[in-house]
């Protein structure tokens, strides 16, 4: 039953991670490229890198995202890094050896529809269980080191890359490329289902202890249990049970679920966002290596 579940589940990962690395690759290539537009994070850095220097884009996919994936490697575990390795090196590969048509050079078009597809690109690679654009893990990374919220870090690295963009590529291309921000930044909100860092985890479970051990040794996360009561049927009933709460990032969330369907595939398991969190575990201790 576990194996099948492994199987099934390595596989919708590697699904995800492969559309996502051609969409990605698409919204470069046909899209971004042609028009020296450039984006936030990792992808805007190797994008305005590969502008001014010509220094194909494939290489500094590679060359921009080696230092996120060894902070990956501490944050999110050894498995985290090895798909976003596997993820970052198939979409460089993607980029060096399939061609793509230029679908448009309107300027308005290419800011939407390029961050439309990259964004989906990237969404679909956290779907998977990785990245291919470093900047989350970058600043999941600092913001255990400084305390300053996820969303600041990303701010402050957006505001450097488009003022840089506006000094090398001019004005105009700076601004329509922060439309490309926005776009991909809605569309990889809407591919993941949230627009927070972090999520709020609910889980029902016969396994409490199994649970809560596995979320404090595998996530490196807090956890709090609830004592509560079953209740459901026409009679409902008065079973006492133990409810446990986390909060994780969104990057864990596939993690989670797995650790969790090895224990108890039947485990009444409820997410949802949060907009910030303040002290606890979360902004403190790294996570444990698989």
């Amino acid at each position: 039953m576990k194996s099948n579940f492994s199987v099934k589940q390595y596989v919708t990962d590697a699904l995800f991670v492969i559309v996502g690395i051609f969409s990605a690759a698409f919204g470069f290539k046909g899209f971004l490229l042609p028009n020296e537009f450039t984006d936030g994070g990792a992808t805007g850095i190797s994008l305005l890198s590969s502008a001014t220097t010509g220094i194909p884009l494939y290489i500094l996919i590679m060359v921009v995202n080696a230092p996120f994936i060894a902070m990956g490697w501490k944050t999110m575990g050894k498995t985290f890094a090895q798909k976003t390795i596997l993820a970052i090196l198939g979409l460089a590969l993607v980029l060096a050896l399939v061609k793509f048509p230029t679908v448009t050079h309107d300027k308005l078009l290419t800011a939407v529809f390029g961050g439309f597809f990259l964004g989906m690109g990237i969404g679909l690679a956290v779907r998977g269980g990785s990245v291919i654009d470093g900047t989350e893990v970058l600043a999941i990374y600092l913001s255990r080191k400084t305390g300053a919220t996820i969303g600041d870090i990303i701010l402050i690295i957006n505001i450097i890359i488009f003022s840089c963009a506006a000094w090398l590529l001019g004005l105009d291309i700076a601004m329509y490329s922060m439309i490309t921000y926005l776009s991909a930044s809605k569309t990889l909100d809407f591919i993941i289902e949230g627009i927070e860092e972090y999520v709020g985890v609910t889980i029902v479970s016969v396994n409490c202890e199994a649970i809560q051990k596995m979320i404090s040794d595998k996530l490196g996360r807090g956890v709090t249990v609830y004592s509560g009561k079953k209740g459901y049927g026409k009679r409902g009933e008065n079973t006492e049970i133990d409810i446990i709460y986390t909060v994780i990032t969104r990057l864990e969330i596939n993690k989670l679920k797995r650790e969790i369907d090895h224990i108890e595939p039947d485990a009444f398991v409820v997410m949802h966002s949060v907009k910030e969190t303040k002290g606890g575990i979360i902004k403190q201790r790294p996570l444990q290596h698989d």
